[in-house]
C-alpha cells in the first residue's frame, strides 16, 4: 500500500527544503561540478553517435575529449587574448566616448544642456564610473583567473568531472531510474523526457544558436572596421539566448561606437546597422526554428525572471541553474495544468457529464 498523499508531499518537501539549502551553503565549492555536468550533458548525444557507429563507450568519449581540448587549446591562443585586450580598451576610452556624446548634444541641443546642466554632469560621471568600476572589474577577474586555485578548477577539475560524467551518463541514468518510486515511476520517467525534450532543444539549440551569432556578429563587425567588434560581438551571441535581447543589446553598442566612430560617414553606420539586421533575420527565421524549435515553451521573461532570482539567491552558481530549473519548473506546471484541466476542481459537477 502506498503512503498518503500527505505524507508523500511532506517527505518530498523536506528532501527538496534540503537540496536547497545545500546548494545555498556549498555555493561556488560545487561550481566545477555543475560546469562539468553541464558539459556532459551537452556533449552526450555526440558520444551516443559515436557509439551507433560502433565505437565503445570509453574510444568515443576520448575522442570528444581531444578534440574539445584542441579547440580550448585554439580558443585560449587565438581569440581570449584578443577579447581581453579589446575589453580594456573599450573600458578605458568609455570617457572619451561620453565626451562625444556631450560635445554632440552641446553642439546640437545648445538650450538642453549647458557647462552646468544636470545632464552634463550626469554623463561625465557616467564616464568616470565606467572607467573606476570597469576597470577594477576586468582587473578583480583577471586576478581571480590567474589565481592557482582558480585556474586548477578550470583547467583541471572542470575537464577531469565532464570526462567521468560522460562516461558514465548511460550507467548514472540507469541508476537513477532505478531508485525512482514505484508508485509514480511512469509518471516521473514521463516528465523527466519532456524535462530532456525542453533542455535539449533550448540549451544544446540555443548554445548552438549563440555560437553561430557570436561568431558572426564578430567577424562581420570586425571586416566592417568597428572598433571592439570582437567585445560586441562576443557580448551579442552571449545573451541571444533571450529572444531579441542580444541583438537588441548589441545593435545599440554597436550602433552608437559606429556613430561616434564614423560620424558623416551614414554608408558605414548603415552597414554597421545592416549586420544586426541581418542576424536578426537569420535568428528568428532559420537558426531558432530550426535548432531550438516551438515547442521549448520558455518565455523570455520567465527567463529573465528565473536569472535574477536564482542569481540573487546562489550568486553565480545559480545562474547556470537558472535556466535548466527553469525549464523543469515550466514542463512541471504545464503538466500540472493539464491534470487540473481534467480535474473536478476545473470542471466541477460537468465532470459527472
Amino acid at each position: 500500500m502506498s503512503l498518503p498523499v500527505r505524507d508523500q508531499v511532506k517527505y518530498w518537501g523536506i528532501a527538496t527544503a534540503v537540496f536547497l539549502i545545500v546548494l545555498w551553503f556549498l555555493g561556488d565549492v560545487i561550481l566545477p561540478f555543475v560546469l562539468g555536468g553541464a558539459i556532459a550533458y551537452c556533449l552526450d548525444p555526440i558520444a551516443d553517435r559515436l557509439e551507433k557507429i560502433g565505437l565503445s563507450r570509453a574510444i568515443a568519449v576520448a575522442i570528444i575529449t581531444l578534440v574539445t581540448i584542441l579547440l580550448f587549446v585554439v580558443l585560449i591562443l587565438l581569440v581570449i587574448p584578443t577579447l581581453v585586450h579589446q575589453t580594456t580598451q573599450l573600458i578605458n576610452v568609455a570617457p572619451e566616448l561620453f565626451q562625444r556624446l556631450q560635445a554632440f548634444l552641446t553642439e546640437r541641443f545648445p538650450s538642453l544642456i549647458d557647462a552646468d546642466s544636470a545632464i552634463r554632469q550626469q554623463l561625465l560621471a557616467i564616464g568616470d564610473t565606467i572607467q573606476s568600476k570597469g576597470g577594477d572589474l576586468v582587473n578583480s577577474l583577471l586576478g581571480s583567473a590567474l589565481g592557482l586555485i582558480n585556474v586548477l578548477v578550470l583547467i583541471v577539475v572542470v575537464p577531469v568531472v565532464a570526462f567521468y560524467l560522460l562516461l558514465d551518463w548511460d550507467r548514472m541514468i540507469a541508476r537513477i531510474d532505478e531508485l525512482l518510486p514505484r508508485d509514480h515511476v511512469e509518471t516521473l520517467r514521463t516528465l523527466g523526457r519532456d524535462i530532456d525534450n525542453t533542455l535539449a532543444s533550448f540549451i544544446r539549440g540555443q548554445g548552438t544558436v549563440c555560437v553561430i551569432l557570436g561568431l558572426y556578429y564578430a567577424v562581420a563587425l570586425m571586416l566592417a572596421g568597428l572598433n571592439f567588434g570582437l567585445v560586441i560581438g562576443s557580448i551579442a551571441g552571449l545573451i541571444s539566448f533571450i529572444p531579441y535581447v542580444g541583438a537588441l543589446v548589441g545593435g545599440m553598442l554597436a550602433i552608437g561606437l559606429a556613430i561616434f566612430q564614423f560620424w558623416g560617414d551614414w554608408l558605414a553606420i548603415g552597414i554597421i546597422a545592416t549586420i544586426f539586421g541581418v542576424g536578426q533575420f537569420l535568428e528568428g527565421n532559420i537558426l531558432t526554428p530550426k535548432m531550438v524549435g516551438e515547442s521549448v515553451g520558455l518565455h523570455p521573461v520567465w527567463l529573465i525572471f528565473a536569472l535574477a532570482v536564482f542569481g540573487s539567491l546562489f550568486g553565480f552558481v545559480g545562474m547556470l541553474v537558472a535556466v535548466p530549473v527553469a525549464a523543469m519548473i515550466g514542463v512541471v506546471a504545464r503538466y500540472m495544468l493539464a491534470h487540473y484541466k481534467q480535474s473536478r476542481l476545473y470542471l466541477g459537477f460537468s465532470a459527472d457529464d
